[in-house]
């Protein structure tokens, strides 16, 4: 599990494509993010959050 800004990512890694794929939980949409290296999916996990809480400011307005 990995945590940032108050929210959860739960990652697991698929042996066939050797890549990481994550999914944010307990939010009301579908939030995914993927990386090939440890780096790379907690950077994906930032942005997706990042990019999640951007939009729902914008839908505030």
């Amino acid at each position: 599990m990995m945590n940032y800004k108050g929210y959860t990512g739960r990652v697991e890694f698929d042996d066939e494509s050797k890549i990481f794929h994550g999914e944010v939980l307990d939010t009301k949409d579908v939030i995914t993010f993927q990386g090939r290296t440890v780096d790379e999916i907690e950077q994906a996990f930032h942005d997706s959050v990042d990019d999640y809480l951007d939009f729902q400011l914008l839908i505030e307005d």
